[in-house]
């Protein structure tokens, strides 16, 4: 279920960087994460938002791709 407080995509959002399954994105801190619109994402979209973010850990579960934030100290 998605949250009450999702919001539209940022502008912050780098060009080129929304899968076209994403519905949500929500921006907190230095994370980012992206929902679909029910269906799962899949390995290309991964890679779209890896491409978009280098050195940041980004992850794939099913609906929802995270970027995880920057560790503390690395920023």
């Amino acid at each position: 279920m998605h949250s009450a407080t999702a919001k539209p995509i940022p502008p912050a959002l780098p060009d080129g960087c929304r899968p076209a399954r994403a519905r949500f994105i929500e921006h907190q801190g230095s994370a980012w994460v992206f929902r679909s619109r029910g269906d799962d994402f899949d390995p290309d979209d991964l890679s779209l938002v890896r491409r978009h973010f280098p050195g940041r850990h980004v992850t794939l579960d099913g609906d929802t791709i995270t970027v995880w934030p920057h560790p503390r100290g690395t920023r």
